[in-house]
C-alpha cells in the first residue's frame, strides 16, 4: 500500500529515542553557547545523529574509517579556512618528472605567474611535477595536500613543516578537499594520478556535482601529451556520442602558458560564484549586464534556460547573505548541459570592463540537493524502535 502524503511529509532528521534526542539538543545549545551562535547548528545537530546511529549500526572497521575522515576534512577546513578569500588553482602532474624537463620548468613558471596575479597553489606535495609547481609559487603562497603512501611521496623541500601541509590517509578526503578549495585546475603530464584527477573534475563539473570552474591541460612547449590526450577524447568518446560538442567547453589544451594563465584569469574577469536555489541557478558577477545583453544572452542560451529570460537582481534570501555587495544573473537551468552553461559564463565575462581583484575568490562547493521526504524514509527504515 502507497505511503499517505501525511507519511511522506518530511520529519526531523533525529533518533527515535527522545531521550538521547534532548541530550543531544542539550549539548548543541551549551556548545553554541561556548562558541558563539552559529547560522548553521542544526548541521552540527545531525553530525551527531549519526554518529550515535554509527555507534549501533557500525563495525569496529567502519566507525575507524567514519571518524578518521571526519578528523582529515576537519584538519583541512581549519587549514584552508583562513585563506578563503583568495583564489587557488591546483596543480597536478606525475611525481616522477626529472628537475628541469621542459614540463617542469612549464609547470614552474605557470605557478610563479599565477601568484604574480595574486592567487595561491595547491599541489599534492610531492616531488616532480608538484615540486615544481611548489618551487614556482613558493612556500608562503601555496598548500601541500599529500597522501601517505608507501612508495614516491613525500613532502618536498618547499613545503614539508609548512602548517600548510596536510597528510591524507585517504584518497576521497584529498580529493575533496583539491575539489572543495581549487577555483581552477591545471594540469601537466602524468600517470594514472594525474588522469584520474584531470577526469574527476570534469565528472564533478559535467554532472553539476561541484561548480564549473576552468580547466587547463598543458603541455611543453611543441609537446603532444595533452593534444593527443584530446585527440582520443575527441574520436573515441565525441564522435560515438558519449560526450556532448559541448563538454568539449569544459577544458582547454595548449602548450602556451600565456593561454594558460589567461584561460584561468578571463574565467573570473566578470564571473565570481554560482549556487542553486531550487532548480534555479544565482550566478553572482561584479558587473551586471544591462537590458540589451540580457536579451542577447536569452536568444543565444534559449536552449538551456528553462523558465524565460534571465533576470538581473539582488541576492535571494535563500543565498543566506553570501557575498551580498555583488549583483546576481538568476535563470532556470536543469543543471544537465554544462558546457552550454560554461559558454554561458564566458559570454558573461564579454560583458565585464576591469579586471577583477586577485583577493576576491567566491565560495566553491561541492553542489548536492536536499534529501526528499522519500529520501530520509528510506534511510530511517531500518532504524529500529
Amino acid at each position: 500500500m502507497a505511503r499517505s502524503s501525511r507519511n511522506r511529509s518530511r520529519r526531523r532528521y533525529a533518533l527515535r529515542d527522545e531521550d538521547l534526542n534532548e541530550k543531544i539538543e542539550e549539548l548543541v545549545q551549551e556548545a553554541m553557547a561556548r562558541f558563539g551562535e552559529r547560522p548553521d547548528a542544526e548541521p552540527i545537530r545531525q553530525l551527531l545523529v549519526s554518529a550515535l546511529r554509527l555507534a549501533r549500526e557500525a563495525s569496529r572497521s567502519d566507525l575507524k574509517l567514519a571518524n578518521n575522515a571526519l578528523k582529515e576534512l576537519r584538519h583541512a577546513f581549519r587549514i584552508f579556512s583562513p585563506y578563503e578569500g583568495i583564489p587557488k588553482v591546483a596543480c597536478f602532474g606525475s611525481a616522477r618528472t626529472p628537475l628541469n624537463h621542459p614540463d617542469w620548468q612549464q609547470a614552474h613558471e605557470f605557478a610563479e605567474r599565477m601568484v604574480e596575479a595574486g592567487w595561491m597553489v595547491i599541489t599534492g606535495a610531492g616531488g616532480g611535477i608538484m615540486g615544481a609547481a611548489q618551487g614556482g609559487a613558493g612556500r608562503e603562497q601555496s598548500f601541500g595536500v599529500n597522501i601517505r603512501l608507501p612508495f614516491e611521496q613525500r613532502a618536498n623541500e618547499v613545503i614539508a613543516g609548512d602548517r600548510k601541509l596536510i597528510n591524507f590517509r585517504y584518497f576521497f578526503t584529498r580529493k575533496v578537499t583539491f575539489v572543495k578549495e581549487s577555483h581552477a585546475i591545471a594540469l601537466f603530464p602524468g600517470g594514472f594520478g594525474t588522469h584520474d584527477e584531470g577526469f574527476e573534475a570534469l565528472t564533478l563539473i559535467q554532472t553539476s556535482k561541484s561548480g564549473v570552474v576552468p580547466v587547463v591541460f598543458v603541455d611543453e612547449p611543441g609537446g603532444s601529451y595533452w593534444r593527443d590526450w584530446h585527440a582520443y577524447v575527441k574520436t573515441h568518446l565525441h564522435t560515438r556520442g558519449l560526450i556532448s560538442d559541448e563538454d568539449l567547453s569544459l577544458y582547454r589544451v595548449t602548450d602556451d602558458l600565456d593561454e594558460a594563465v589567461e584561460e584561468i584569469l578571463s574565467f573570473y574577469r566578470n564571473y565570481h560564484s554560482s549556487r542553486y536555489v531550487g532548480e534555479r541557478l544565482v550566478i553572482r558577477v561584479r558587473q551586471a549586464p544591462d537590458a540589451a545583453q540580457l536579451e542577447a544572452l536569452a536568444d543565444e542560451f534559449d536552449d538551456i534556460l528553462t523558465e524565460g529570460e534571465p533576470v538581473c537582481g539582488a541576492p535571494l534570501p535563500e543565498e543566506k547573505g553570501e557575498v551580498p555587495d555583488l549583483p546576481r544573473v538568476v535563470l532556470g537551468f536543469d543543471r544537465r548541459r554544462i558546457g552550454r552553461l560554461r559558454q554561458l559564463i564566458d559570454r558573461l565575462n564579454d560583458f565585464a570592463l576591469e579586471a577583477p581583484s586577485p583577493r576576491d575568490a567566491g565560495p566553491r562547493e561541492l553542489w548536492t540537493r536536499e534529501f526528499t521526504a522519500e529520501d530520509e524514509q528510506a534511510e530511517e527504515e531500518d532504524d529500529g524502535p
